[in-house]
């Protein structure tokens, strides 16, 4: 136990300063490195020059986020923690390469030999689709949940408020998910494509256990409305945050861009991280009935964005229809058990035909422990499916992705962090990405090169009237 705390408190502490302004920024005025970098691209050559350097300079003073500390209070290299390979040493001790290394090589290593294995396209739409979706709405995780209310009430409503209030107390209680000012989760994961079906043949990924990559991700939150995902699965990196005001996200193929629409929460932290943001994002739910997951009876939520926060998420061929959310909240425990994600976007490129895609993404959620009291999912599972569909039934097409992760490390309240550690990059591209982006490329190439076109007119229009130096409308394919 006293290991277990003590590399609990190390990795915390040593992530903190990792994330400081000061290290991040050490090189450029422009943030072109993520805030986990310093912490997880530290290697071990570093690290001994650092102890020697400390052995001969006692004492030294460095700056790090407008302070002077002494260089012997950093923290030693993370030694300590489980073994994700289940290997003991000769004393029945884990190895001392432990789970914070191996994040760190996951995040920083290149592309594996077993990368090998994926279409490069395969692994862009497992990371486009899986990596950083965002939830329906709206919602801000300090806003009070509605008042339970009967009289003028409809029923299904009224029950929706009362489910919601049991999941809260289940979660550990609003006063004390009203204390937690900011939150950190590490966590591992498994990625796989394993079907494609078109009209005539249904092809099945046979070696899944080979074909699969793993990875890692690490996920901050501060309130308010503040959060930053960094996530890396096959030698490939995503990243994606939010400052309250914008929500961003970093990929290899399309660079920073700005997302479409209002600032939303990051839908991974719904699956068991955030039970907060999860009953704010349910609020204005309906209880449409109930249903048996895995065995367990589950009262049903369905939540629908209004047409007014589509309306502001589509661009120019692209319009999103719909996107639904059911919430499976147990019955037994009141815990949320399982997510349905559902969101059809249609895309009408000029003078061809309307082509629909439907995305479907079914999370289950198990293994609930408390955290400081707070109840967290730490395992799960996501199956994604993707419907191409459109006016002739040959050019039908449906592709299946599965994820598992784990979560290895949560922390609530950690001293340090501040809003500085959610600023977005300074290349951003503003009003240029839409989410059919992350579409397979078929018919999206067009659609997207006419919004590319109609966004560099908006942008000349608008530079006649107002001061845009400092924004850059610019589009990749």
């Amino acid at each position: 136990m006293e290991r277990k705390q003590g590399f609990f408190s190390a990795l915390r502490e040593d992530v903190v300063r990792a994330l400081s302004p000061a290290r991040s920024r050490t090189r450029s005025p422009a943030r072109s490195a993520s805030p986990m970098s310093g912490l997880l691209r530290r290697n071990k050559k570093q690290q001994s020059s650092f102890s020697n350097y400390n052995n001969n300079n006692p004492e030294p003073l460095i700056a790090r986020s407008g302070s002077l500390r002494p260089v012997g209070e950093t923290l030693t290299p993370l030694m300590e923690g489980p073994d994700p390979d289940g290997n003991t040493g000769e004393n029945g001790d884990s190895k001392r390469e432990g789970w914070g290394h191996w994040v760190k090589g996951q995040l920083s290593r290149a592309p594996s030999v077993s990368a090998t294995a994926y279409k490069r396209s395969d692994l862009r739409l497992l990371l486009g689709v899986m990596g950083a979706p965002l939830a329906p709405v709206h919602v801000s995780s300090i806003d009070p949940l509605p008042h339970l209310s009967i009289k003028d009430t409809p029923i299904e409503t009224s029950s929706a408020q009362y489910i919601l209030q049991q999941y809260t107390a289940a979660s550990g209680g609003q006063k004390l998910q009203n204390s937690i000012r900011n939150a950190y989760a590490m966590g591992k994961m498994k990625m796989l494509a394993s079907e494609f079906e078109t009209a005539t043949k249904v092809m099945r990924n046979r070696n899944a256990s080979r074909a699969a990559e793993t990875g890692g991700f690490v996920l901050w939150q501060m309130n308010p409305d503040m959060w930053y995902v960094e996530l890396a699965v096959g030698g490939s990196k995503v990243h994606a945050g939010c400052n309250g005001k914008l929500v961003w996200r970093h990929t290899p193929w399309l660079g920073a861009h700005a997302a479409k629409g209002p600032v939303r929460p990051l839908r991974r932290a719904l699956q068991g991280l955030d039970p907060r943001t999860t009953a704010s994002m349910f609020a204005d739910s309906r209880c449409i009935g109930e249903k048996k997951i895995n065995g367990e009876d589950c009262f049903i939520l369905k939540l629908c964005a209004d047409p007014h926060t589509l309306k502001s998420r589509s661009e120019g061929p692209a319009e999103i229809i719909r996107h639904v959310l059911f919430g499976y909240f147990s019955q037994r425990t009141g815990l949320l058990v399982h997510m349905e994600d559902s969101h059809l976007t249609r895309i009408q490129s000029n003078g061809g035909d309307a082509v629909y895609w439907e995305t479907t993404i079914n999370s289950f959620l198990d293994d609930y422990r408390p955290v400081e009291g707070i109840m967290i999912a730490h395992s799960g599972r996501s199956v994604v499916t993707l419907f191409r569909f459109g006016e002739m039934a040959m050019s039908h097409t449906k592709t299946r992705m599965e994820e598992a992760w784990t979560i290895e490390e949560v922390a609530f309240n950690v001293p340090g962090l501040s809003m500085d550690c959610f600023i977005p990059p300074a290349d951003i591209r503003c009003g240029s990405i839409s989410e059919a982006s992350e579409l397979p490329h078929g018919e999206r190439g067009k659609s997207i090169a006419a919004a590319a076109h109609r966004a560099k007119v908006a942008a000349l229009e608008k530079s006649h009237n107002a001061n845009l130096d400092n924004m850059v409308w610019k589009v990749e394919l």
